[in-house]
């Protein structure tokens, strides 16, 4: 079951198939992380609160 590496959230396959790196079957960082973003092909830590 794919999950995000930064909360340990359930994250779709297909969620993974487009925000995951070649090759990887889990995310590294997904909606529900409140401390961390994608910028890029980076990810990073948030400068403010996202309001989720």
């Amino acid at each position: 079951m794919p999950h995000c590496n930064n909360c340990d959230a359930f994250v779709t396959e297909a969620y993974v198939r487009v925000f995951a790196p070649t090759g990887m079957d889990s995310v590294r960082v997904c909606p529900n992380c409140e401390d961390k973003l994608r910028d890029g092909a980076e990810v990073r830590e948030a400068r403010s609160s996202r309001g989720n």
